[in-house]
């Protein structure tokens, strides 16, 4: 029963990060074609940090998604949704405060490959975490949808047009997301309480 009541904890507070993301998105940013400047990142970011890699991915794919098809602001890419979720991995594999590591045996002796905050210093994977993100997927890998939708630039054209925008939200990130790990800890403390409190008779 603790295990159920963990399960719909999580999907209600999920459920309430992904409709402050549309929130923050639709209503509360610059969001024109191709270039979006606000602060939607932070709801799937901190699901991310609080949960874990699929939640985080769970989130920001559903958030995209369903604002995308609720609230459209110009035309939709599936590719749009995959970065997102992407993203949610990204930041839930470097973030997340569990543990996360990557071990490889072979003849030559062992390998390990630590991802979690929790084991390597925290600066460096927020960076890892903005500088993939951001540059990769949102720059690189998003722009290549943004000139398939609108031809009025080439893709190097649309790549200089939004460099404006991750000038601007990379430094906010970096700043904003030590404040995430922060209150992740209250939020999954939250979801073990609610999860063990005794039932309801």
């Amino acid at each position: 029963m603790k295990s159920r009541k963990k399960v719909i904890t999580l999907v209600s507070v999920s459920a309430v990060l992904v409709a402050l993301e549309i929130v923050l998105n639709r209503f509360c940013s610059i969001n024109t074609a191709g270039l979006k400047i606000g602060f939607a990142f932070v709801p799937p970011t901190l699901a991310a940090i609080a949960f874990g890699p699929w939640i985080g991915a769970a989130v920001y794919a559903t958030s995209d998604l369903l604002g995308a098809v609720i609230f459209p602001i110009g035309p939709y890419h599936p590719g749009f949704t995959a970065c997102a979720a992407l993203m949610g991995i990204v930041s839930g594999f470097l973030l997340c405060k569990n543990p996360i590591n990557i071990r490889r045996e072979s003849e030559r002796g062992s390998f390990s490959l630590i991802l979690s905050r929790k084991r390597v210093p925290l600066l460096p994977n927020i960076l890892a975490a903005v500088i993939i993100n951001c540059i990769l997927f949102g720059l690189i890998i998003n722009t290549a949808w943004v000139s398939m939708l609108y031809d009025s630039k080439t893709y190097w054209g649309w790549f200089l047009y939004r460099i404006l925008e991750y000038s601007l939200m990379i430094p906010v990130q970096i700043v904003i997301i030590p404040l995430l790990i922060r209150i992740s800890d209250p939020v999954r403390k939250i979801l073990r309480m609610t999860a063990e409190s005794p039932e309801e008779k």
